[in-house]
């Protein structure tokens, strides 16, 4: 049967009551609000647009839309909106964090040379410098008799090159149970990954331009990627702790999602390898 159509069209879209406004809790805003139009008023309407204004929360604007006709010919527009609160160009990040334990070469232990005291150990270093007068910089390592060619040994029968050290040999002594053929330790590692959400595409680039270099107070292009509870200083013997190690990112069309990793080195990253921010 034909549609008997009287009246005046609906040509102008008629917000329905009600909407929906949320936050994520870290100010990423959606909303949604539902209008009613005729149908032959969606094309080119300026509500569909992407960007229009969203009348229930000033900070979102139209990301994207659905709309069904019914059999009168009616259209009914869902319009979903984003922002972010309170006007800001980006949210505050959502971060976790995984502190585990990663395989490394004995030789870079902390305590291998000396007694690190500053990170908790106590007692003799792993190796050793050798008797007095050796140090770090200068060891006095002894000759391990019967060696051919000669070596030179540690504590924990730690063999070296040389009485200077050199190349390490491994440690070659099987009464020292504890050290007797291992090569490497379990050392601690902590990695944080985050998301956050912008409105600009600079934010974004500075990010991606600042993967690699470090930061000793969780501040990354301007921007702070590490929430207070963590902590405010990530400094060791003057060298920064948090490496900007990954930034990747998705376009929305009004807004940016940004994922980041860090990782968090406890003996801090050495200025001549890894540029600061």
């Amino acid at each position: 049967m034909a549609r008997i159509e009287q009246g005046n069209n609906l040509g102008t879209a008629l917000q329905q009551p009600g909407g929906k406004v949320s936050d994520d809790g870290y100010g990423l805003l959606t909303a949604t609000v539902v209008y009613k139009v005729d149908e032959s008023a969606i094309a080119g309407n300026p509500i569909l647009m992407r960007g229009s204004n969203c009348p229930i929360e000033a900070n979102c604007k139209s990301h994207r839309y659905t709309y069904v006709i019914d059999a009168l010919g009616i259209a009914t527009l869902t319009i979903d909106y984003v922002g972010i609160a309170d006007g800001a160009s980006s949210t505050d990040p959502q971060i976790t964090g995984s502190q585990g334990l990663t395989s490394e070469h004995i030789t870079t232990h902390p305590n291998f040379f000396e007694t690190a005291t500053a990170l908790g150990f106590s007692g003799s270093p792993i190796a050793g410098v050798g008797p007095s007068p050796g140090t770090k910089a200068d060891p006095n390592f002894q000759v391990i008799p019967g060696t051919n060619p000669t070596e030179y040994g540690g504590n924990n029968g730690a063999t070296f090159e040389s009485p200077k050290g050199r190349t390490f040999k491994g440690f070659k002594k099987a009464e020292f149970n504890d050290f007797y053929g291992k090569t490497n330790y379990l050392a601690p590692q902590c990695s944080l990954s985050g998301i956050f959400y912008t409105t600009s595409s600079t934010i974004v680039n500075d990010h991606r331009n600042a993967v690699g270099k470090t930061s000793g107070n969780g501040t990354f292009a301007g921007k702070k990627l590490v929430p207070d509870y963590m902590g405010t200083s990530f400094t060791i013997s003057g060298k920064n702790q948090l490496l900007l190690a990954q930034v990747s990112f998705e376009d929305f069309g009004l807004l940016y999602k940004v994922q980041y990793e860090l990782r968090f080195n406890r003996e801090g990253y050495n200025s001549s390898v890894y540029a600061s921010v």
